[in-house]
C-alpha cells in the first residue's frame, strides 16, 4: 500500500511560508519522500498502517491550503510512468518487509 499526499498551499505571507515548510518537515519525519515538490510518497505494510499515518497527517493540516491523499496498492504504484524529459526514468520501489521496520 502507499500513501501520497498532494498540496497547494499559499506562500506569498512569510506565516505562510512557515506553515508550508513545517508541513513538508513533518511529512518527511513521518517517513514521506518528495516525488515532486508538492507530492510526497510514503510506502506502507497494509491498510491499517496506512490509516494510521493519513490520521496524522489529518493533525498536521495548515489552515489555509488544499491537501490531498491518496492510497493506491502496490500493483497500482509500480504501473506507474516516470520521465525525466523525454527519457524514461525510475521510481521509488516497495521497500522489502525488512526495510519497513
Amino acid at each position: 500500500m502507499w500513501l501520497l499526499v498532494m498540496f497547494d498551499l499559499p506562500v506569498k505571507k512569510k506565516v505562510e511560508r512557515r506553515a508550508a515548510t513545517q508541513f513538508r518537515k513533518q511529512l518527511l519525519k513521518d517517513g514521506f519522500n518528495m516525488v515532486q515538490f508538492s507530492i510526497y510518497s510514503r510506502p506502507c505494510p497494509s491498510e491499517e498502517n496506512a490509516e494510521v499515518h493519513c490520521i496524522r497527517v489529518r493533525g498536521l493540516l495548515p489552515n489555509k491550503g488544499q491537501v490531498r491523499i491518496l492510497k493506491f496498492t502496490d500493483k497500482q504504484y509500480a504501473r506507474m510512468e516516470c520521465f525525466q524529459g523525454p527519457i524514461p526514468a525510475e521510481f521509488e520501489k516497495m521497500p522489502s518487509q525488512t526495510e519497513l521496520f
